[in-house]
């Protein structure tokens, strides 16, 4: 499969037309051997025709179809497993450990979002029966359920290669919903989205989907990207990145004559709120925050960046403990030099903020081979200058943590009310304390999609209760999550019909019903036929 790794896939063909270039090992500090070719404008345009082609079919398919074609994914992508993970580790860094179980997260997300779509629960039936005898008008027959928007756009991310990417969430989802999907890969691991990419079209084949199904063009300009999102047969776009490449995609969507919804998560701060019963136990406490802050050389959007706590007489001793704890991690490598790069700007221009306190790490520059072993940084500032600086609020994407010392309960309110949106908030402590705090947890539940309790925020279940999402920055949707089985909701719209003759209906709104299927028939839910 390795052989078969470079151009661009339109449906069943290849096309390599565009300029060709290589992805980086940023632990051997080299080019790999894979060549790829950026997929030009001709090329974003046949793919995003074919998919819309493709979409009126596909659209059709039942539950079982689809679900065989996720299934298919999965048991291919396992097929070629070695290949991917001798790959993903080249373009990297990442161990050997990370990608087998992000592989494995990956397939199982697959087969999950098969399940469900297999029992047709991510269509919404609800059914009002006709009441002609009504008084003063009869009422109609409304049946209604979510049909799948158009060909959706996605983004492969940098920090997952295979659970947020090529066959992740954004391109499972859609697929499960019904829709159509052109994938631009993430040109740092290229070559591992482009087996991925194979192993999606041979279980297109062998399920029989229709051509179009899916499409993977490789890029490394923004122009690519652009050119995809500004298709008129594009209908929608997944992302999974930073603020700015998600805003201006967001906003590049908006301007479009017929604008389009921007589903990106953007990455978030992720604020852990250490109450003083916790900074009493800082033997539990401060190994687990370290190994959540070095988890991965700090490449999580669910990376702990906000660390709060009540100075008292034992926080000294808790960030001390902590600051030993975080320099006993593991060690790990960056994703690119260039992500490195950044990491070492956004550090420097938040330790260069008045009342911020350096406790570990470096507050200069360092060479860019230092990628390889990161850095770990752990700095200190007061809860009123956070509040007042809005420079302090924006994320540091790698090992990096502020802790903002509170001097009492209103610092903490203030504190709460003063941040953006996130993906999660944590807080340690006992039951007591949660009680007693119960006004500031309510106001942290305003502004984050998942509050945690005793735990750290590294680690999104895949399961339907996880909400994987937040207000704005940390997504551009707050009603949706990127995990789990409803995240197929972002590609499907409501449809109702107003007394539709039944061989008209959709199967799934006929009188009789499959009893898989659950379904509201007159604001009671069953899975009744109507009689």
């Amino acid at each position: 499969m390795i052989d078969q790794i470079g151009p661009n896939y339109i449906g069943f063909q290849t096309s390599q037309l565009g300029n060709s270039f290589s992805t980086y090992n940023p632990k051997e500090l080299k080019d790999n051997q894979y060549r790829l070719y950026t997929a030009t404008e001709d090329e974003i345009n046949n793919a995003a025709e074919l998919a819309e082609k493709a979409f009126y079919a596909y659209a059709e398919l039942s539950g079982f179809r689809r679900a065989a074609f996720l299934e298919a994914i999965a048991t291919e992508m396992e097929a070629i497993k070695e290949d991917i993970i001798k790959v993903y580790c080249s373009e990297s860094g990442l161990p050997e450990g990370r990608a087998n179980g992000e592989l494995g997260r990956t397939c199982f997300q697959l087969r999950s979002y098969a399940n469900h779509v297999r029992k047709e629960e991510h269509l919404n039936l609800k059914i009002d029966t006709a009441d002609e005898e009504r008084q003063p008008m009869p009422k109609p027959d409304l049946r209604k359920l979510s049909i799948p928007i158009g060909p959706i756009a996605v983004f492969g991310s940098s920090n997952f290669p295979l659970a947020y990417s090529t066959a992740g969430g954004d391109t499972a989802s859609a697929l499960a919903a019904g829709c159509t999907v052109v994938l631009k890969a993430h040109p740092m691991h290229a070559a591992t989205s482009s087996l991925v990419a194979l192993a999606i079209l041979k279980a297109a084949k062998l399920t029989e989907m229709p051509e179009g199904v899916f499409s993977h063009l490789n890029s490394n300009t923004h122009q690519e990207g652009q050119l995809l999102v500004s298709h008129p047969a594009i209908k929608g776009v997944g992302f999974t990145g930073s603020l700015k490449g998600g805003r201006a995609l967001f906003d590049l969507a908006s301007k479009r004559k017929t604008p389009i919804p921007v589903f990106a998560e953007m990455g978030s701060m992720n604020p852990v709120i250490i109450l003083p019963k916790a900074v009493e136990n800082k033997v539990k406490w401060t190994t687990s925050i370290a190994a959540s802050m070095a988890l991965a050389a700090g490449q999580f959007c669910t990376n702990p960046g906000l660390l709060i706590l009540f100075k008292d007489e034992n926080s000294d001793a808790f960030i001390s403990d902590l600051t030993k704890s975080l320099a006993e991690t593991v060690d790990s490598c960056m994703l690119h030099p260039s992500i490195f790069e950044n990491f070492q700007k956004n550090k420097a221009k938040l330790l260069n903020q008045k009342g911020v306190q350096l406790l570990s790490g470096t507050s200069t520059a360092n060479t860019l081979e230092n990628h390889i072993n990161g850095e770990k940084v752990l700095a200190k500032v007061s809860a009123k200058t956070f509040i007042k600086n809005p420079e302090l609020h924006e994320e540091v994407f790698g090992v990096f943590s502020l802790i903002i010392e509170l001097e009492d309960t209103e610092d903490l309110f203030n504190l709460i009310c003063s941040l953006e949106g996130q993906l999660t908030g944590s807080i340690l402590g006992e039951e007591f304390e949660f009680k007693a705090f119960e006004r500031e947890i309510k106001m942290l539940a305003h502004k984050v999609g998942r509050i945690i309790f005793n735990g750290v925020p590294t680690g999104v279940e895949v399961c339907e209760s996880m909400l994987h999402g937040g207000p704005y920055p940390s997504t551009t949707d707050p009603r949706y999550t990127a995990v789990g089985v409803d995240s197929i909701q972002r590609w499907l719209r409501p449809l109702s019909y107003q007394n539709c003759p039944e061989s008209l209906l959709p199967e799934a709104l006929y009188n009789e019903n499959n009893p898989m299927k659950m379904r509201r028939v007159n604001s009671k839910f069953n899975n009744e036929s109507i009689v």
